[in-house]
């Protein structure tokens, strides 16, 4: 009988990457705070996680060297950006509330470890099933 690892880790991993995509675009507003202009951007956690649960394989992106990346610039990412309507829009235009940005920040990193919790959970309990423990 084979295991799949995508049945056995469940949702843990998606979670824990997307986790991980939401803390650069908070780290990125908070960097961006005194640029006049900046738009405050998130990602809604939830909508795209059901959209990675009943997503179809996509195509993948063609390199032309060795040295480009696939994720930096993951063009389904781009889609899931909203801007955020700031509770008191600043006279520069700028949209990005540190304090609230940095709670979010916090927020999303305890998330992230809690997925991490849970997706190294379920590799010790593949670990003991394959040992026979």
């Amino acid at each position: 009988m084979s295991i799949s690892f995508d049945s056995a880790l469940g949702i843990h991993e998606q979670a824990t990457l997307l986790r991980a995509r939401r803390a650069e675009v908070l780290a990125n507003n908070i960097a961006n705070a005194d640029t006049p202009g900046y738009k405050a951007r998130d990602l809604d956690f939830e909508a795209i996680l059901k959209g990675e649960q009943s997503a179809q394989p996509t195509l993948a992106l063609q390199t032309t060297a060795g040295g480009h990346q696939q994720l930096i610039a993951d063009p389904s990412l781009a889609a899931d950006l909203m801007f955020r309507t700031p509770t008191q829009p600043s006279v520069d235009g700028n949209t990005v509330e540190v304090q609230q940005e940095m709670a979010r920040y916090t927020e999303n990193a305890l998330d992230y470890q809690a997925s991490f919790d849970f997706l190294n959970r379920k590799f010790q309990g593949l670990s003991k099933a394959l040992k026979g423990e």
